[in-house]
């Protein structure tokens, strides 16, 4: 019973557990801006080329 009572009230491992959420949600929203930036970027620099082209 004193092992149980001895993990439950730990919370190291929530620390830890804590961080990699943030660190999940980081990178999900870091990769959705890049990929909505990159589409506007590339559509960007394909018309400015096809307009410098003619």
């Amino acid at each position: 019973m004193g092992i149980a009572i001895r993990i439950l009230k730990d919370e190291s491992g929530a620390t830890a557990i804590e961080y990699a959420l943030i660190a999940g949600l980081i990178s999900i929203a870091a990769i959705a801006s890049m990929t909505v930036f990159g589409t506007k970027t590339s559509t960007t620099f394909s018309s400015v080329g096809s307009k410098l082209s003619r």
